[in-house]
């Protein structure tokens, strides 16, 4: 299962065998089940999560409602970023939705291989751009598409997780609502049987 970060590395940026090897002593595996709190408010984040099978989600609460901002699932990297990288308490949860294997990272382990190498600052840099990047993205995605167009890109672009995830968690993390999610999810299948 670790050439799936090794693959998602070289996605990025090339990544030789030796230095993957490198990484690799200083990422710790994990497994956890199913609703596992990894971060808290108000915790700080210690640890940047890959995932490699399961799925986990990042949010906060707005009143009594969750605002999910972040799921992902294999081949992602989840954890809260503001708070990993600038020591502050976290402002959000981020917790499993279903049993996880992951690579965890520690922010002191990735610390001291940054300062291994210039190799390692600009393999780091890279990764985190790419975070930042996918969270600036979907916010874009959800000011930019109607509820309509953000549903059917997501549906086009993540079939799976309709079939993983609670319909509920989708609609929060689409910035629609649930009888809005529940009503086009009804149209799409029907029009597959037309």
């Amino acid at each position: 299962m670790t050439s799936d970060l090794f693959v998602f590395l070289n996605t990025h940026t090339p990544v030789s065998s030796e230095d993957f090897e490198e990484l690799m002593s200083y990422a710790e595996h994990c497994s956890f089940g199913k609703k596992v709190r990894l971060t808290d408010i108000g915790e700080v984040e210690h640890y940047m999560y890959f995932i490699q099978e399961g799925l986990a989600r990042k949010f906060f609460y707005r009143g009594k409602n969750e605002v999910i901002t972040h799921i992902v699932k294999e081949g992602g990297i989840i954890g809260s970023a503001a708070s990993f990288f600038s020591g502050t308490a976290s402002r959000y949860i981020v917790d499993t939705l279903e049993p996880v294997e992951a690579l965890r990272f520690a922010k002191e382990k990735l610390e001291e291989l940054y300062r291994s190498g210039r190799k390692w600052e600009r393999i780091g840099r890279i990764i985190t751009t790419h975070y930042f990047l996918l969270q600036e993205l979907h916010l874009l995605d959800n000011i930019r598409y109607s509820t309509r167009e953000r549903f059917v890109r997501f549906i086009n672009d993540n079939a799976d997780l309709v079939l993983r995830v609670p319909q509920k968690h989708l609609a929060s993390y689409l910035n629609i609502k649930p009888e809005t999610f529940s009503r086009l999810k009804h149209l799409l299948v029907k029009r597959k049987h037309e």
